[in-house]
């Protein structure tokens, strides 16, 4: 069964736009990484400055070489001697799970 990562972002409200922003740039980073299924950016409503970062994957390996190879480099910055912009969140948890059940529309 596939598993669930969701990064738990704690953003303040200053830097809800440029959090935004940059998932909007690299957009289509992870599509193309193996095991990838879905991804999702959702942005909180009431009550709460967390974002929550919704990714799937074929299995903790595909996540694993994800964040080993393309995400690290994602986050590595502007390269040699470019000064890494200031990150848009205070806080960051990782939650993980199986995905034991699951349904979908009848008609999908």
């Amino acid at each position: 069964m596939s598993v669930v990562k969701i990064n738990v972002l704690t953003v303040p409200a200053e830097q809800r736009e440029t959090l935004e922003k940059r998932f909007a740039s690299r957009a289509h980073a992870v599509e193309n990484s193996d095991g990838f299924e879905w991804f999702e950016l959702l942005r909180p409503v009431e009550g709460t400055d967390q974002y929550l970062v919704y990714t799937r994957w074929r299995d903790e390996e595909s996540f694993q070489a994800w964040m080993e190879g393309p995400m690290k480099a994602a986050h590595q910055g502007g390269g040699e001697g470019a000064e890494r912009p200031k990150p848009a969140a205070s806080g960051s948890t990782l939650w993980s799970f199986e995905v034991v059940q699951q349904a979908a529309p009848k008609n999908a």
